[in-house]
């Protein structure tokens, strides 16, 4: 029963700091009520991390599907909070933090299990570990590009059903999209060499040919492609924009759905990453 309400207070927690943007959306957060709102999220990180703790870690390592959803949007949420000291992103919390809620929820009303046979080696470990980091960053910039699009339309006085009662700068929000990309390409392309050795380790082949491969390559191609016609195009706003969704949902299919399509529909074992 503890533990029941233990994943309620964590989504309750995220929601209503969620819905403070939702609920006023003509009021300027003033710094007392950030200051409140980041330590309601510390507290919802902590509790979060221990309920995954909890469910990930007893009995070997178990990164089934709710699990591995949940442990990537509270990477989300915590790559938010620290980006939060310094840029301001208050609007931001209103599309990080109910995503993070339903993971919660999920992790604990839809269990999954799927024990890892490889987690005792240093370089899976290291493989899966730089994966999740990844996409956690892929995450988070796909969530800020849309706030970005709501607050390019705002700019703009274009009718939108979004209302948050303020913005950063665009251009440094723009900044901060392509930091955050640069860095995610960085992890995403350790996270397919690292595939590689492991593949290479334990299948004695470099990379086996699978739809995951696959959609992580292209994935990889189109985050790549962005930061290079941002560099030699000056490439920003709309087509940035486009351009991390189109990323981001390519690893989703990699990554996630894969998970779904072995775990759930075809029941058989799989080799995260």
């Amino acid at each position: 029963m503890l533990e029941f309400i233990s994943y309620l207070i964590t989504a309750g927690l995220y929601l209503a700091i969620a819905a403070e943007y939702w609920r006023k959306p003509v009021q300027t957060a003033s710094r007392a009520r950030w200051q409140w709102d980041f330590s309601v999220i510390a507290v919802g990180l902590v509790l979060h991390g221990s309920l995954l703790y909890d469910t990930m870690f007893t009995g070997g390592l178990n990164l089934g599907l709710t699990n591995a959803l949940s442990a990537i949007l509270w990477l989300t949420v915590l790559i938010y909070w620290l980006t939060d000291i310094q840029h301001k992103l208050h609007s931001l919390q209103a599309f990080v933090l109910p995503p993070a809620a339903a993971a919660v929820l999920l992790q604990k009303f839809v269990p999954t299990t799927l024990a890892l046979p490889y987690a005792e080696q240093p370089l899976f470990m290291a493989h899966l570990i730089i994966a999740l980091l990844a996409y956690s960053l892929f995450t988070f910039a796909a969530l800020h590009a849309l706030l970005m699009a709501v607050a390019e339309r705002s700019l703009h006085n274009k009718t939108t059903w979004i209302k948050l009662p303020d913005f950063p700068p665009l251009l440094n929000m723009e900044k901060l999209l392509f930091r955050v990309i640069a860095l995610g390409f960085a992890l995403l392309t350790l996270t397919l060499v690292s595939g590689v050795l492991f593949s290479e380790e334990l299948f004695h082949e470099p990379m086996r040919f699978t739809h995951k491969n696959v959609f992580a390559v292209l994935s990889w191609l189109i985050f790549g492609g962005l930061l290079l016609g941002r560099h030699i195009q000056g490439w920003r706003g709309r087509t940035a924009i486009r351009w991390t969704l189109w990323g981001f949902a390519l690893l989703v299919l990699a990554y996630l759905g894969s998970k779904l399509i072995l775990q759930e529909l075809l029941h058989r074992p799989f080799i995260s990453g």
